[in-house]
């Protein structure tokens, strides 16, 4: 017959191989939630790539949704953009429906729009809309971009027709000389510092000029855009990329010089030839005057290596973030385990040694 020492020696025993197995268990629950949150995440992040027929030839191309992933600072600054919002911006929906919802309006402000099935990629005009599709060997392998005034043009067609009939056109100073492509925004935060960097020569008459001692700046006068008095039915306006100023420009300020008979200079008749009057070649900037801007656009942003530097950060950080969210999940459900099977291990041992002294009691009692 076993002694009450040997009983609880073996209890002891017992007990720390069951609280060991509850450690261990939880331990593996642990870990194995660590690993299995990591692997989700980046699952999450990288869908498969879609195959396109390109001229015959079968092509993997990655999704616009996978872009983001290594450019996360031009995702951000496109995501606040014009262009992302093209098709669910307010107005264009209200105007759109009001039209009876037009599939043609769709090929601006969606992606890939199909006409004969009435089907597109993207709400919005998303990378590939200007990129082209992606293959699935990027990187290495460059990607191309539509960097064409005349692609844009497509569908900034007020614009174009605008931006043709400046000095800007003769000398091929296009649109993302002037503008950032992804967030639309002007490449300096102030607009006259813009302008200024290619018309250096003029600067002389202007620091001197009553407007700028007014703190009246470049495009208040070259850029204004006098809005119709009856909206069109379309939505479109005009842009202010003639840069050019007429009589029109200076009454939009000076209604009491207007008001009180005089005539602006060069214009015998005042305010009457405010919508026909054209500038000449010179004004408009297509004599020296003008040159093309002395700045590559990179110059104004990261250099190539730091925006590797810059994204390498960004994919470590992600990584050590869903480490770490795969160590939470992993302790917490972890610890919830090792509770568990300790918790039954205790009531099973409760129950055993309760049983143990039912069987003593009744030998005794026998």
């Amino acid at each position: 017959m076993r002694s009450i020492s040997d009983e609880g020696t073996m209890t002891r025993v017992t007990k720390y191989k069951y609280y060991t197995l509850a450690i261990g268990g939880g331990l593996v629950v642990a870990v194995l939630s660590m690993i299995l949150t990591v692997q989700f995440a980046q699952a999450a992040r990288t869908s498969q790539p879609s195959i396109q027929s390109r001229g015959g030839e079968v092509v993997e191309v990655v999704p616009d949704k996978d872009c983001k992933d290594c450019h996360l600072d031009i995702s951000e600054s496109w995501s606040h953009s014009p262009h992302a919002h093209a098709y669910d911006d307010p107005y264009f929906q209200e105007q759109w429906n009001g039209l009876g919802k037009p599939g043609d309006c769709l090929l601006c402000h969606t992606t890939n729009y199909q006409a004969t099935t009435s089907s597109y990629t993207a709400e919005g005009v998303s990378c590939e809309a200007c990129h082209g599709s992606v293959q699935a060997d990027h990187p290495p392998k460059a990607v191309p971009i539509r960097a064409d005034t005349e692609y844009c043009g497509e569908c900034h067609t007020t614009t174009l027709h605008e931006w043709r009939l400046t000095g800007h056109a003769s000398v091929d100073v296009g649109c993302m000389d002037c503008h950032d492509p992804h967030s639309q925004k002007r490449l300096f935060e102030v607009s006259d510092d813009l302008c200024i960097n290619c018309h250096k020569e003029d600067m002389g008459d202007y620091l001197e000029d009553i407007h700028i001692q007014k703190d009246i700046g470049c495009v208040d006068c070259h850029a204004l855009v006098i809005p119709p008095e009856t909206p069109p039915v379309d939505g479109i306006v005009p842009t202010g990329h003639t840069f050019t100023i007429t009589p029109a420009t200076c009454v939009a300020c000076h209604t009491d010089t207007l008001h009180s008979g005089f005539h602006l200079p060069g214009y015998e008749n005042g305010a009457k030839n405010a919508s026909t009057t054209e500038l000449s070649d010179t004004t408009m900037g297509v004599d020296d005057g003008l040159t093309k801007p002395e700045y590559p656009t990179a110059e104004i942003g990261p250099t190539p290596e730091q925006q590797i530097q810059a994204l390498e950060a960004a994919l470590a950080s992600r990584r050590l973030t869903s480490i770490f969210q795969g160590g939470i999940i992993g302790l917490v459900l972890g610890g919830s385990t090792a509770w568990i099977i300790a918790h039954n291990v205790r009531r099973s041992l409760n129950g055993e040694e309760e049983n143990g002294e039912d069987e003593e009691v009744e030998s005794e009692n026998g």
